[in-house]
């Protein structure tokens, strides 16, 4: 049998909207002592690749296994649908980039 080594983005990237990102169970998360089944994360097309649990990493786990505070879950699928499985209280807002003027320039000004 031959591995050849693969660009993991390039071929996890299916189609517009699809990627892997990591969903972090909270203590007061509504996840905590459910299974990955009972959470819903399948229903909503998301596969969970590894579950990181304090040191350990468990890659691939059952949807049987129970959640716990503190879980990172390693997950891939739409990105809308796994964006849903967080709650607006909890993202994260962006910073916006601010970009430094040269000195002596000003600002563009709008009309009034």
């Amino acid at each position: 049998m031959d591995f050849p080594e693969i660009d993991l983005r390039q071929r996890l990237t299916v189609s517009r909207g699809y990627g892997v990102t990591e969903i972090y169970v909270p203590g007061e998360s509504t996840f905590v002592g459910k299974t990955i089944t009972d959470s819903g994360i399948p229903e909503h097309d998301v596969n969970v690749l590894t579950l990181y649990r304090g040191n350990k990493v468990i890659p691939n786990p059952k949807y049987s296994r129970v959640l716990e505070p503190g879980d990172k879950l390693l997950c891939f699928g739409k990105m809308e649908s796994m964006r849903k499985l967080i709650p607006l209280t909890a993202r994260r807002k962006r910073k916006p980039k601010v970009q430094q003027l040269e000195e002596g320039h000003e600002p563009p000004q709008g009309d009034d």
